[in-house]
């Protein structure tokens, strides 16, 4: 399983708890590794423009693009949710890899920005195979000030001044605003789940 490391953030939290999660998980620096892997984590923290334009810059862009859409696992956490999107409004004119439909917009108006706290999910597709096995109520741990549009690929949310897309979910592309790795238990189930998409 490959963690695309394109020079942005704390990359390591990801991968150790993907292994713990029992993936045979490392970072990638390289095309060609993305290429060759089984699944694709694709992290992101801070800016959608630095992360889109460090993703260019590493030579990683068409790769991490093709994963996306090539069937195989992909996972894309926090300002990799984001990517997988047209573009935000925090990064005018900077373009997300467009999988799926929408641009992503700043947290409601009357809220603190970012938030950065627990939050209870409400998982919103029956069956999801993401959330499989998950017990209703399941908190998780988020820090963003920006939210993806609520579109058919929904299939969980939270209530942050107005419902906010918590996780999306189209085949094998997945991926969660909030951060798995840093969600305890919850987090740990998901991301198992996401590791036994892999066998």
């Amino acid at each position: 399983m490959a963690v695309i490391d394109y020079g942005i953030g704390n990359l390591r939290s990801a991968e150790k708890a993907l292994c713990r999660a029992g993936a045979d998980a490392r970072l990638v620096t390289t095309a060609a590794e993305v290429g060759a892997a089984d699944a694709v984590v694709l992290p992101g923290v801070g800016n959608f423009g630095r992360c889109s334009s460090e993703l260019a810059a590493s030579g990683m862009w068409e790769a991490a693009e093709q994963a996306a859409g090539s069937g195989r696992p992909f996972l894309g956490i926090c300002v990799g949710m984001q990517l997988l999107y047209q573009g935000s409004e925090e990064s005018p004119g900077v373009p997300g890899l467009g999988l799926f439909e929408g641009r992503v917009s700043m947290l409601a108006e009357g809220v603190r920005r970012p938030q950065m706290q627990w939050n209870l999910l409400e998982v919103t597709r029956p069956g999801s195979v993401l959330f499989a096995g998950c017990s209703e109520g399941a908190w998780a741990y988020f820090v963003h000030s920006y939210r993806a549009p609520v579109g058919p690929e929904t299939v969980a949310t939270c209530d942050y001044g107005g419902t906010v897309a918590a996780a999306v979910e189209a085949g094998p592309l997945w991926a969660t605003q909030f951060h798995p790795e840093k969600s305890s238990a919850l987090g740990l189930a998901l991301l198992a789940n996401f590791v036994r998409s892999c066998a």
